[in-house]
């Protein structure tokens, strides 16, 4: 489905997937034309061996809370069908990609074995390495250079991990890098305009809120921006980063 996208993330027994480690725990929130649909896919998982204590100490998730609990193979169905055919949205794709895999291999599933063959990946961990080199990019110093609140993460957790994700992905991906409209310059807080660009923690608007008038570019309005993008291209020698995101949108979908 166009425009379709899956943030995505799981929770381990431990690492790496070649010691026999396995899926614990699976979340998954959808979006559509880039705005949160509150469909999700979220699921703990018996993995038949014990997690390693590291792993507990991340996220939490202890042998005995995992007792009775589905396995992949009961699940796998559903999953398969709420993430085909999306753009998935991971951060560090390949620890969770290779995770999936093996579970559909380990089930004998060799046709789903490789879900880059009926899904496409972006990494948001290697978007934030190329846009912050240098620089730390977890998935909470992300949240705190681009002042989205994961005040509620103490520990690692599928779903909520994917939800702040999400959260990230939109605001890494929509020009704006701070929010610093709230408060005034009389608040005395460093929060008004002039004080610089502190971020101002995310606050999602109402599913049910009126929609916002449309105003869409006239053809003039849309000649003279690919002629500014043209301009900016060559000053720059490469394309303007506002043309990769376009051509890398069209290519996903």
């Amino acid at each position: 489905m166009a425009n379709r996208s899956v943030v995505l993330d799981t929770e381990t027994t431990g690492m790496p997937v070649t010691d026999g480690h396995r899926i614990i725990e699976i979340g998954c929130v959808e979006l559509m034309g880039r705005r949160l649909t509150g469909r999700h896919f979220h699921v703990y998982l018996q993995p038949d061996r014990e997690s390693d204590e590291g792993a507990i100490g991340v996220h939490g998730i202890t042998n005995e809370f995992l007792v009775g609990k589905p396995r992949f193979a009961e699940v796998a169905d559903e999953f398969f069908e709420f993430i085909q055919g999306a753009q998935l949205i991971i951060h560090n794709a390949a620890f969770d990609v290779g995770f999936i895999n093996n579970e559909f291999a380990l089930m004998g599933q060799h046709d789903r074995a490789d879900i880059t063959q009926h899904c496409t990946i972006l990494d948001t961990l290697m978007m934030a390495r190329e846009r912050h080199p240098g620089q730390r990019n977890s998935l909470d110093a992300l949240c705190k250079r681009y002042g989205v609140d994961n005040s509620g993460r103490e520990l690692h957790g599928a779903l909520l991990d994917s939800e702040i994700l999400a959260d990230v992905y939109l605001t890494m991906t929509g020009g704006q890098t701070s929010l610093s409209l709230a408060g005034n310059a009389s608040d005395g807080n460093g929060t008004g305009e002039g004080s610089g660009n502190q971020a101002t923690e995310i606050r999602r608007l109402p599913a049910d809120r009126k929609p916002a008038r449309i105003i869409r570019a006239s053809e003039s309005d849309l000649a003279e921006h690919a002629a500014r993008l043209e301009a900016i291209a060559k000053s720059a020698g490469a394309p303007a980063l506002w043309t990769q995101l376009a051509e890398a949108q069209a290519a996903a979908n």
